[in-house]
């Protein structure tokens, strides 16, 4: 159980997949301007990483290892993403499709996120078993939604401030994520 919690709190805090690793850089930029936005993309997120890493496990353990093709992970954890995320897109299209419209390009882009390809390789590289590679592909979708939701906070305030003319749009955008980014570093020096 410590392990777990281990992996939870490296994935989420630590290890943040935006602010450490700098994997999905694009979705955070491109849908932060809207909390309610950031919300519903860090849940679509959360659902394909977790079940990307649940699929790419079983995959790359009973198929690729079993019959030697593992030098194929890479191809065939895209085919699994890119899978999942027609899925979604098509499940929120019919239920939710003012969230599906919100999210615009941003949602078939995570079939080419690196966050959800990263984490099913980071994965294989660190040899987790089935049930920590659930945990963490979960986990790292939480810390990316946690990222994603307190930059679109941030954002959303910016909004509201006189902000120098040479500083507006994307520039005072970076230079938040950069301070928010310093504020994750602090977490850094916990050991795990």
């Amino acid at each position: 159980m410590t392990e777990i919690l281990l992996i939870m709190l490296g994935a989420i805090l630590i290890e943040n997949f935006i602010f450490s690793r700098f994997f999905g850089i694009c979705p955070f930029l491109g849908v932060s301007e809207n909390p309610d936005t950031a919300v519903g993309m860090g849940f679509a997120v959360i659902l394909v990483m977790t079940v990307s890493c649940a699929a790419t496990s079983l995959v790359y353990d009973h198929l690729l290892v079993r019959f030697g093709l593992e030098y194929l992970s890479t191809i065939a954890f895209i085919v699994i993403i890119a899978s999942l995320v027609q899925l979604i897109e098509m499940f929120l299209k019919k239920l939710i499709p003012s969230l599906y419209n919100a999210l615009g390009i941003y949602l078939p882009l995570i079939t080419t996120n690196c966050a959800v390809l990263g984490a099913a390789l980071l994965n294989v590289e660190e040899n987790r078993g089935f049930i920590h590679s659930v945990v963490f592909g979960f986990s790292a979708a939480v810390g990316f939604t946690l990222a994603l939701v307190v930059f679109a906070g941030v954002r959303a305030r910016i909004k509201n401030c006189d902000v120098p003319k040479s500083f507006r749009g994307s520039s005072i955008a970076l230079v938040a994520a950069g301070l928010i980014a310093m504020a994750f570093s602090g977490f850094s020096s916990i050991s795990i």
